[in-house]
């Protein structure tokens, strides 16, 4: 196991499996991600930069593309979720589509590698 796996072993139920999740698509999409910290965060890294970062809040999750940008190019899809400049927060009750995790993670790959 590695960071990533290591922190979202720790948490509690839905929102591990909701976070586990995400990090699976990720890890579908760009399969070849290292684990490792971005910003005081486990994150998925590509090319030794972050990829995507998942944290557990009290009250919510949160995926952080590290990218305003990335956030910006989804946001039109994402009605009725908290957005800010990096970060996108969901529930498990509410968990992010798996078509918008990809294209975070496509959109950021494609920063990546430029």
């Amino acid at each position: 196991m590695g960071v990533v796996d290591d922190s979202l072993a720790d948490l509690p139920e839905p929102g591990r499996g909701c976070l586990q999740h995400v990090v699976g698509i990720a890890r579908a999409v760009a399969p070849d991600t290292t684990e490792g910290m971005s910003y005081g965060m486990p994150a998925l890294k590509l090319d030794g930069k972050p990829l995507v970062g998942v944290v557990a809040a009290a009250k919510h999750l949160s995926i952080f593309p590290f990218s305003p940008a990335v956030v910006e190019a989804v946001a039109h899809r994402l009605e009725g979720f908290s957005l800010s400049k990096g970060t996108i927060r969901f529930t498990a009750a509410h968990p992010l589509p798996d078509d918008v995790v990809e294209e975070i993670v496509r959109l950021r790959t494609a920063e990546i590698r430029k």
